[in-house]
């Protein structure tokens, strides 16, 4: 994780990562708010939403032999316009990532694919084979 000391340090978040030469990047797709059964997970609830996401996050990293550690940039989606909205499931996002706190972009949007769904989370990791 990168901090600049030229730029605040008022986000929580480093503001840029590299990955290891030798590292595999793994591009994982959004991470949607969805049970097993498909249906939207917390209707109505921006923080249930977030961590449902980010359960399902750390299952596909799980999946493609990585872990919430190896994360080294995250795009947090939210379909509000507002910023209480964004900063309810930025939140929960933050603190599961606790200390490794990767770069992210946190945006606001209009709607997102599935009924319901209110967050969704992008993330590339990178992983020494």
């Amino acid at each position: 994780m990168i901090r600049s000391r030229s730029l605040s340090d008022v986000a929580e978040y480093a503001y840029a990562a590299t990955a290891p030469a030798d590292a595999r990047l793994i591009f994982l797709a959004g991470a949607c708010p969805l049970n097993a059964d498909g249906t939207t997970a917390a209707v109505g609830d921006y923080a249930g939403q977030a961590a449902k996401a980010v359960e399902n996050l750390r299952t596909a990293l799980a999946d493609a032999g990585a872990t919430i550690d190896d994360v080294i940039s995250t795009r947090v989606l939210v379909a509000s316009t507002s910023q209480a909205d964004l900063v309810t499931a930025w939140e929960v996002v933050r603190d599961a990532f606790g200390e490794h706190d990767v770069p992210s972009t946190l945006l606001g949007v209009t709607v997102l694919g599935y009924d319901d769904q209110l967050v969704e989370i992008e993330a590339v990791a990178a992983v020494r084979d």
